[in-house]
């Protein structure tokens, strides 16, 4: 190839790449629109919004939205705000993603490292339990809770979320610890070291990614979960979903579009920062498991 040849070569290659760089920037632009809605209309006040353009920068800037979503009184039957239920929502999360990715753990462990008969239809039954809908569960999830004491608590919702998750997090340990070499496991054996002491000293060590797939994956869908906390907690143990759910339909008369946004951003804030500083681990953690040997 010529020297033209391959400057002509180089020059497409960078108008190729520049044009893929500016469609992804566009699809950057649509997807952030939302966000972007949200955050100005949730630093105006009311009048801007209902008399003006939403996509408008805030002539008044104003952060009492933020104040009364967070814990001012609201009309209706929300009459704290947000504050309460956000930390509902954290008292219902971590026991619940901690527990499970614990479980996960385990089971991953065994069904890989300590094999014994029908295990493989057991890890079955397991993954089949990913699939089923949120809605199949509901009466007979409310019948156990009732049954066992702890119906419209945290601990409930603990309970819930612990058990429809085990089955995600079973999958991603146990896909992790299939590619772990068995051989350190069987001299950890001969050497007199348990099945605990295995467990804790040599594979969860080494299993920090997927730690932090578990532990986004669950926090996520915790979270961000309605169903549940609106068909298992009382009042008092709402989650911050719910919460704002309340919140946007206990405003009567004139619609307080500004405090439902920033109530908005406060319900999206946390996985927001969880995929902020774990986000780059997630799909790292997803492969270190694709591929055995």
């Amino acid at each position: 190839m010529t020297a033209a040849g391959t400057d002509t070569a180089i020059r497409t290659g960078h108008v190729t790449r520049a044009l893929i760089y500016l469609v992804l920037l566009l699809f950057v632009l649509f997807y952030m629109l939302p966000l972007f809605v949200m955050l100005v209309n949730s630093v105006k006040p009311l009048s801007e919004i209902t008399g003006g353009n939403m996509m408008n920068f805030p002539e008044v800037w104003t952060f009492e939205p933020w104040r009364n979503a967070w814990s001012q009184a609201q009309v209706g039957v929300q009459a704290t705000g947000l504050k309460p239920y956000f930390w509902n929502s954290i008292k219902m999360v971590v026991p619940a993603v901690a527990i499970s990715t614990i479980m996960g753990a385990l089971n991953g462990y065994v069904l890989t490292k300590w094999r014994f008969r029908y295990d493989t239809v057991l890890f079955g039954f397991m993954l089949f339990a990913c699939f089923i809908p949120f809605q199949i569960v509901l009466i007979p999830m409310a019948r156990i809770l009732g049954l066992a004491g702890i119906a419209g608590t945290t601990s409930g919702l603990v309970l819930v979320h612990v058990v429809y998750g085990l089955g995600f997090t079973t999958l991603y340990f146990r896909n992790y610890y299939a590619a772990f070499p068995t051989e350190l496991v069987r001299a950890a054996q001969i050497d007199g070291a348990g099945f605990f002491r295995i467990f804790w000293r040599i594979l969860l060590p080494s299993s920090g990614p997927i730690i932090v797939v578990s532990v986004i994956w669950q926090f996520t869908n915790i979270w961000n979960d309605f169903l549940f906390g609106a068909s298992f907690a009382d009042f008092d143990s709402q989650p911050m979903t719910v919460a704002l759910n309340n919140l946007v339909q206990s405003s009567t008369g004139v619609k307080e579009y500004n405090v439902h946004f920033a109530g908005a951003i406060y319900a999206a804030l946390p996985t927001l920062l969880v995929y902020v500083v774990a986000g780059r681990y997630f799909v790292r953690g997803l492969m270190a498991g694709s591929v055995k040997g």
